[in-house]
């Protein structure tokens, strides 16, 4: 595991680490796909940060 794996990045930064676009990003959270406290979080100022590590286990068809 990488140092970005063990971190909360914002949508745009998980999109330049994936090449999922952001629009994708977002369409994973409004559905459903990636879950709120494990694939994401919001910070107290309503940011999103997407967890590395879950969304890297979604995306390789394992459970975080």
């Amino acid at each position: 595991m990488n140092h970005s794996d063990r971190q909360l990045v914002t949508v745009k930064k998980c999109a330049e680490l994936t090449g999922l676009s952001e629009n994708a990003i977002r369409q994973y959270l409004k559905k459903g796909q990636w879950r709120f406290g494990i694939h994401w979080f919001k910070s107290a100022n309503k940011k999103v940060f997407i967890s590395m590590s879950a969304a890297n286990l979604w995306m390789q068809g394992k459970e975080a």
